[in-house]
């Protein structure tokens, strides 16, 4: 029998070649005695924009709205046409008994599969690799054990019905408050609430009134020990001529034991906080990072949301554990079958053992010497201490003081790799002190504080605001709740970034002016947490066969109905005055004048959606910020020349030419690199 294998990028498709004998290179895939591999390039089809169903979509009117796509429509974009024929071509061929979908294991990659099978119009019997390692073995082991391509037909139904749900709610949301309000308005069903997040607590600092507070800290024989807060300053200098100079007594001394279970392992959402804690990484830079060691066979599948594995993974890591050092007899600490559904979380692999990873450097060394680190930590007994509360009684008044005896080090004794270790602001306490001890002379000093506002989010604190919203809506027992999943959160805040929404400064997140404006308009159904969240857990819940996609379309189009009904009572505004109208060249796609704005140079007419970022993602990974000297020259001549483009992979700069090109009204950027003239 002979067999097709589609995988989703080029690198997993030579992994998997190597160990299923398909050696010959032929352009677009490789083949085997029995078996041809080939690849996916990311996402080869996509839903089409709304003008593909209509002409008239391409001016924006509001009384087109909503647009309802009867029959969805897929599109492969130019610059992967060539690559779909031959993917084709291999799905119509006779040749083959079957194809197996190779794809990642997960909702994103079952449509990346799906979508290319179903527009060749194939008849070939599906099955499915699923796999959480690149290891050699794992794949062997994956395809002795190949599943019924049919057994994934709900996580391809809940991976549809989240892109059309997306579409629907960004097309719609995004054409109707951008013709109401008079200013392009991007409109997100995770974007939305995860923007209105930010804008919350950006309200709350701004308006935040710090209020003066006092204390009074006495001092003697070695103790520190302090009053309560008292707002009002008078009472504090009372207390303080009161004791300074005084006698005072130790009254009691209460001991709490506690104790701290070690954390569980990594899942993506977890890796990503702690990447950002420690080294400053964005979500985005540690999935990327996090990919590309898996797809190296260093550690296993990354996009999961559990911390747990199951009892058949228990002898690996405890082998991983000897290798790497560690306490192997604590691996039962992370087993639970139940918490584990389609991928274990994040491991180093039985393959980094034998490699080592002597060959890593930068970014890559730091993410997988973490994964190791939080593997060791989950396995470590429990850090178990003593809180030792100390009450000090001077002229009538309460003092107190507050110890910590660390009673076993535990996990905590491990320190973070390649991070500096935070000092213990924790006061052992002291041995000689009992109850009943006499203090003949203390001193008495007045202490002035303030009230804080709440900190800005980081990337870290956003990430876990995300995971955890909504979560008062729900049931203590329900699974993953949150606003997106831990595959899609990084895209979200790249996205409010690039869109001109948040900002970056240094490690915190904050929202723009535009972002702020736009939230301001949108009502508060469209930014709940809650509402979105209870999606997420609908889609899940769709995976595991529970509720039918029907059921999720119909809430979803019932929102739109809302928004539009609601909008419609409201008077539209004008084109907005806000931007800074400097023309620096004609928009390639409808010929109008090309403005700079605050974060882009757009399009005069509304109407046309073309503009040119100053932070997009494309440029943003060489360390480059678009000028205006760059969008005027791509606008007059298509591309532009820049001397200084960082290379992360050889950590230097280097120059080339960007090149634009203009796809389905947007621009695409590429590389072109100067000819070096022939030496004599």
């Amino acid at each position: 029998m002979k067999y097709l294998v589609i995988a989703e990028k080029p690198s997993v498709a030579r992994s998997i070649s190597k160990v299923i004998g398909a050696y010959k290179h032929e352009d677009g895939y490789l083949e085997g005695g029995d078996c041809v591999v080939s690849w996916c390039l990311g996402h080869l089809a996509e839903y089409a924009a709304p003008e593909y169903y209509d002409e008239r979509y391409k001016s924006w009117r509001f009384d087109d709205l909503p647009i309802l796509p009867e029959e969805w429509k897929l599109l492969v974009s130019e610059d992967k046409k060539a690559h779909f024929n031959i993917l084709r071509k291999l799905l119509r061929s006779k040749d083959f008994d079957y194809v197996v979908n190779a794809c990642d294991a997960g909702r994103e990659g079952e449509a990346i599969f799906r979508r290319v099978y179903g527009l060749a119009g194939s008849k070939l019997p599906v099955k499915r690799l699923w796999i959480s390692s690149m290891e050699d073995s794992a794949i062997q082991q994956g395809f002795d054990s190949l599943k019924d391509g049919a057994e994934y037909d709900n996580l391809f139904a809940a991976s549809e019905c989240r892109a059309k749900a997306d579409w629907l709610i960004g097309m719609n949301g995004t054409r109707a408050f951008t013709k109401k309000y008079g200013r392009r308005q991007t409109i997100g069903r995770v974007q939305t609430p995860t923007l209105a997040m930010l804008t919350e607590r950006q309200n709350k600092i701004q308006n935040f009134v710090k209020e003066p507070y006092y204390k009074v800290e006495i001092t003697g024989n070695g103790i520190v020990a302090e009053s309560e807060r008292m707002a009002q300053e008078q009472d504090a200098d009372t207390m303080q001529a009161a004791c300074d100079g005084q006698c005072a007594v130790v009254g009691s001394i209460e001991r709490k034991r506690k104790e701290q279970s070690a954390p569980k392992l990594y899942d993506l959402t977890t890796l990503q906080r702690e990447a950002n804690r420690y080294y400053g990484f964005t979500a985005s830079q540690t999935l990327k990072i996090v990919q590309e060691l898996y797809e190296e066979k260093l550690v296993t599948y990354p996009r999961t949301d559990s911390q747990y594995i199951t009892e058949d993974m228990q002898q690996t890591m405890a082998d991983l554990l000897k290798h790497y050092g560690g306490e192997a007899d604590g691996v039962k600490q992370v087993v639970n079958n139940k918490k584990v559904t389609d991928h274990h979380a994040i491991l180093p692999t039985l393959e980094s053992c034998k490699r080592g990873s002597n060959s890593l450097s930068g970014d890559k060394e730091k993410v997988f010497a973490l994964i190791v680190w939080k593997m060791q930590q989950a396995a470590q007994p429990p850090y178990i201490y003593e809180d030792v509360l100390v009450t000090v009684c001077c002229q009538d008044r309460k003092f107190t003081a507050k110890y910590k005896n660390v009673l076993q080090a535990g996990h905590t004794a491990m320190p973070v790799p390649f991070a500096e270790q935070e000092k213990s602001k924790d006061v052992a306490f002291p041995k000689k002190l009992e109850q009943g001890a006499v203090i003949p002379v203390v001193s008495a000093e007045k202490k002035q504080g303030f009230t804080s506002p709440p900190k800005a989010f980081t990337e870290d604190t956003l990430l876990s605001a995300m995971e955890t919203a909504g979560n008062k809506e729900f049931e203590k027992d329900t699974e993953k709740k949150g606003l997106g999943t831990p595959a899609t959160r990084a895209a979200i805040l790249e996205k409010l970034v690039s869109s001109g929404y948040v900002e970056r400064k240094g490690k915190q997140i904050l929202p723009s002016a535009e972002g702020v404006t736009a939230i301001a308009n949108i009502p508060d159904y469209l930014k709940s947490a809650s509402m979105t969240a209870e999606w997420e857990n609908e889609l899940l819940r769709m995976e595991q066969g529970e509720t039918k996609p029907a059921n999720f379309m119909q809430g979803i189009n019932g929102l739109l109905d809302k928004m539009l009904a609601d909008l419609r009572q409201i008077p539209t505004v004008q084109e907005s005055t806000t931007y800074n109208k400097v023309s620096i060249g004609d928009c390639p796609v409808c010929g109008k004048t090309v403005c700079e704005g605050r974060q882009n140079f757009y399009c005069s007419d509304r109407d046309c959606k073309f503009a040119l970022w100053k932070e997009s993602k494309y440029l943003s990974g060489m360390k480059k910020t678009l000028t205006k000297k760059m969008a005027t020259d791509l606008l007059k001549k298509g591309r532009t020349h820049v001397k200084d483009f960082y290379s992360a992979k050889k950590d230097k700069t280097f120059a080339a030419d960007l090149v634009m090109a203009i796809e389905n009204g947007r621009a695409q950027y590429s590389l072109e690199f100067p000819k070096t003239p022939a030496k004599k």
